[in-house]
C-alpha cells in the first residue's frame, strides 16, 4: 500500500511541505498546481527535488473545466491539456486529475463527455500518460461517481480511468457500496478526506472544513472498504482543504495525515479480513482500563503547595522513590506522583512550565501491544536511563511534549509501586476512588490532532463538540472516552489568551493537563470529611443556586446541601451529576471532585459559572483575568 498526500493539505511552502511529508513516512505526493507555480524552481528541478526526498509524484492536479465544452472552447481545452502534459513529463509524473466541469457554457451528455475523454486518452497514450476523471460534488452535470464511471466506461480507453474522492461521494450521501461495481483496474487513484457533519453549501464545506480520516463524521471506512473490494491496489492519498490546517504546524499535520491513513487501513483490514490489504499488521485499538497515575513536575514552594492541596483532599504520602526525588500520594485507585528531579523529562517540563503534569500513566491490558500500535501510527517511543532496581515501563511521546506510560497486570509492571516506592495497599482517604476524567487544554487548531491521537491508538469514541462560554471568549470542548467510561479525556481548545483556558496555556507555556477530576460515590460524605482537613472548595454565588431551584425539581434538602458544600449540579436522561472544585494553584491547575450516576456528560452547563468563580478569585489575588 502506497500512501500519498496532496501538497494543498498542509501548510508551508513546497520545500517545507516536502520535508515534512517525507519525514512523516509518506511514499508520494499529489502535486497541487498552485504549489508548483509558487515555487521558484522549474518543473525538472521540482521533480528531482521530490525524488531526492524519497517521494514520487503520484498525481498532478487539478485540470478543470475540460469535458462537454462547445467550440472554440473545446479546442482551447485540448490545447491547455497538451501544455499540462508537457509539464507533467518534465515533472516526472504520468497521471493527471480531470475534475468534472463547472464551466457555465459546458454542455451535458454522457456520450459527449465520453468522446472528449476518449480523445484526451488518445493524446495521453502517445506520451505514456494517463487521465483520471473525478466527479466533483458540485459539478455542473457530473457530480456522482456513478456517472463519472459510466463516462469512463463509454470512453473505453486504457489510458482513461476514474478517480474516487471520499468527500465528493459521502458529502452527497451517495452509498459507497456502489463503488464495488467498478473494476479495480479502472480506478486510477483514490483521494480521502473526512469532514464534520455540517449543513452547508457543498463547495464551501469542501474548501474549508475537510479533515483527516477519523477526525470527522463521514463513513470513510465504509468508503475505503468498498474501494478495496474492487481489487484497487494503487495509492491512497489525502486531499484536505481546511482553514485550520493552512495555519497549522506543517510537521504535525503531515504526521497526523500519515497516522490517519495507517489507522484507516487497519480498520479496513479488520472489517474485510478476506480482502488483501497490503500493510504491515499491528495490534488492534487498545481498550484502556483507566488512569494508573498522574505525575507532576514540581519543586520548592510549589511542591509544598501541591502536597498541601493533596493532603486537604484526603491523599496520603505512601512512598518515596528509592533513587529519585519523587514522592507517591494515593487515595483509592488514584495515584499522584510529585517529581522534583533536576535531570530528565520532569526537569525539562519544570524548567519550561513550572509545576505541570509531565507524565500520564494508563492502565492497559498489554503495554507492549500499545507501544507497538503507537509506533506503527508514527509515535516515538520514550525512555530514560533506569537506575538500580527500577523497572523499564513502556512509554511513547504524545503531543505538545507529553509522555504516556503504560502499565499492565504483568508481574513486572504491576509491582512498580512496591518495588520503586515501597507502597503497599490503597488508603481509603475521604472516599475518592478513581480518576473520572482529565481535562487537557490546547490551542483550538491542535484539537483535531489530539482527537486523532487518542481515537487511533485507543478504542475510544468522541462526543460532539460543544461551546463553553467564558466571560472573555469561547472555548470549544470535545470529549474522547472508552466505551465503558474507564478512560475519559476532555479536550478544550482555546482561541484567545483572554479565556481562562487560554491564560493557562500562556502562563504555563503550553502545558496540557489543566485539571484532574476524581470520582466519589458520595460527594457530600467526602466533602464533610474534607472539611476537617481544611479543604476549601471553589466558592459559588447564591445566584447559581437560586437558578438551580428554578431549573430542576430537586428533592427536599438537596439544594441546601449543594449550597453548603459549593457543589454544582446537572442531570440528563440517565442520571445526576455533582461537581466541586478546588481553587486554582500553580498557573491555573485545579482538581475536581465528581459523583455521577449514569450521567454521560461533564457538566458543561456549569462551566460558565465555574469559570466566572475562578476569575473572581484571580482578580482577588491581583492576577490577570483577561
Amino acid at each position: 500500500m502506497k500512501t500519498s498526500i496532496a501538497t494543498v493539505s498542509i501548510s508551508g511552502n513546497l520545500r517545507e511541505k516536502l520535508d515534512a511529508i517525507a519525514k512523516a513516512g509518506f511514499d508520494g505526493i499529489e502535486i497541487f498546481e498552485q504549489d508548483f507555480i509558487a515555487d521558484e524552481a522549474g518543473p525538472r528541478e521540482v521533480g528531482q527535488m521530490v525524488r531526492d526526498h524519497g517521494l514520487e509524484i503520484t498525481l498532478f492536479q487539478p485540470f478543470r473545466d475540460f469535458e462537454g465544452l462547445p467550440e472554440p472552447l473545446r479546442a482551447k481545452a485540448f490545447d491547455r491539456a497538451e501544455r499540462k502534459f508537457d509539464l507533467m513529463q518534465e515533472l516526472g509524473t504520468d497521471l493527471v486529475l480531470i475534475c468534472s466541469s463547472c464551466h457555465p457554457r459546458a454542455l451535458g451528455g454522457i456520450d459527449r463527455a465520453a468522446a472528449d475523454l476518449h480523445e484526451l486518452g488518445e493524446r495521453a497514450a502517445k506520451r505514456g500518460l494517463k487521465v483520471g476523471f473525478e466527479a466533483l460534488a458540485w459539478g455542473r452535470y457530473v457530480n456522482d461517481h456513478r456517472d463519472a464511471w459510466e463516462i469512463v466506461r463509454r470512453a473505453d480507453h486504457p489510458n482513461v480511468g476514474v478517480i474516487l474522492d471520499s468527500f465528493h461521494t459521502l458529502s452527497r450521501g451517495i452509498d459507497p457500496e456502489t463503488i464495488r461495481r467498478i473494476p479495480g483496474d479502472k480506478i486510477f487513484f483514490v483521494q480521502l478526506a473526512d469532514a464534520p457533519a455540517l449543513d452547508m453549501d457543498l463547495l464551501y464545506w469542501s474548501r474549508h472544513f475537510r479533515n483527516m480520516p477519523g477526525e470527522g463524521d463521514l463513513p470513510v471506512t465504509d468508503f475505503m472498504r468498498a474501494v478495496t473490494a474492487t481489487g484497487y491496489a494503487g495509492p491512497i492519498s489525502l486531499e484536505i482543504f481546511n482553514d485550520q490546517f493552512r495555519g497549522g504546524d506543517t510537521a504535525t499535520l503531515a504526521r497526523d495525515g500519515h497516522r490517519s491513513l495507517i489507522a484507516l487501513m487497519d480498520d479496513v483490514r479488520r472489517a474485510e479480513p478476506d480482502l488483501p490489504v497490503a500493510m504491515d499488521p499491528m495490534p488492534a485499538r487498545i481498550a484502556a482500563k483507566g488512569v494508573s497515575f498522574v505525575e507532576f513536575a514540581t519543586r520548592g514552594a510549589e511542591a509544598e503547595t501541591l502536597a498541601k492541596v493533596l493532603a486537604s483532599l484526603g491523599f496520603a504520602h505512601v512512598g518515596t522513590h528509592r533513587n529519585k526525588q519523587v514522592t507517591l500520594w494515593q487515595q483509592g485507585e488514584i495515584r499522584i506522583v510529585l517529581n522534583s528531579e533536576t535531570e530528565g523529562h520532569a526537569a525539562h517540563v519544570w524548567n519550561a512550565r513550572g509545576t505541570a503534569v509531565c507524565d500520564i500513566g494508563l492502565q492497559v491490558p498489554d503495554a507492549a501491544e500499545v507501544v507497538a500500535r503507537a509506533r506503527a501510527l508514527g509515535s516515538e517511543p520514550f525512555s530514560q536511563p533506569a537506575g538500580p532496581g527500577e523497572l523499564p515501563i513502556p512509554a511513547v511521546r504524545g503531543l505538545s511534549g507529553s509522555v504516556l506510560h503504560f502499565i499492565d497486570d504483568s508481574a513486572d509492571l504491576s509491582a512498580v509501586w512496591d518495588l520503586e516506592f515501597g507502597a503497599k495497599g490503597s488508603p481509603a482517604g475521604a472516599g475518592l476512588t478513581r480518576i473520572d476524567h482529565m481535562a487537557q487544554t490546547m490551542s483550538y487548531d491542535q484539537m483535531l490532532s489530539w482527537t486523532l491521537f487518542y481515537t487511533s491508538l485507543f478504542d475510544m469514541k468522541k462526543s460532539p463538540m460543544v461551546d463553553v462560554i467564558d466571560p472573555d471568549g469561547l472555548v470549544r470542548s470535545q470529549a474522547v472516552e472508552t466505551r465503558d467510561g474507564a478512560l475519559r479525556v476532555t479536550l478544550n481548545g482555546a482561541d484567545t489568551h483572554r479565556t481562562l483556558a487560554g491564560a493557562f496555556l500562556e502562563e504555563t507555556f503550553g502545558a496540557s493537563v489543566q485539571h484532574v477530576a476524581m470520582a466519589t460515590d458520595d460527594i457530600f460524605a467526602t466533602l464533610e470529611q474534607l472539611e476537617a482537613l481544611s479543604f476549601k472548595p471553589l466558592p459559588m454565588p447564591g445566584n447559581y443556586y437560586d437558578d438551580l431551584a428554578a431549573r430542576f425539581d430537586l428533592p427536599a434538602g438537596l439544594l441546601d446541601k449543594l449550597k453548603r458544600f459549593n457543589v454544582l449540579y446537572d442531570a440528563d436522561d440517565r442520571g445526576d451529576f455533582f461537581q466541586c472544585y478546588t481553587s486554582a494553584f500553580a498557573g491555573g491547575l485545579f482538581f475536581e471532585i465528581v459523583q455521577r450516576s449514569g450521567y454521560r456528560g461533564y457538566g458543561a452547563p456549569n462551566a460558565p459559572f465555574r469559570i466566572a468563580a475562578q476569575k473572581r478569585l484571580r482578580r482577588a489575588k491581583g492576577m490577570p483575568t483577561a
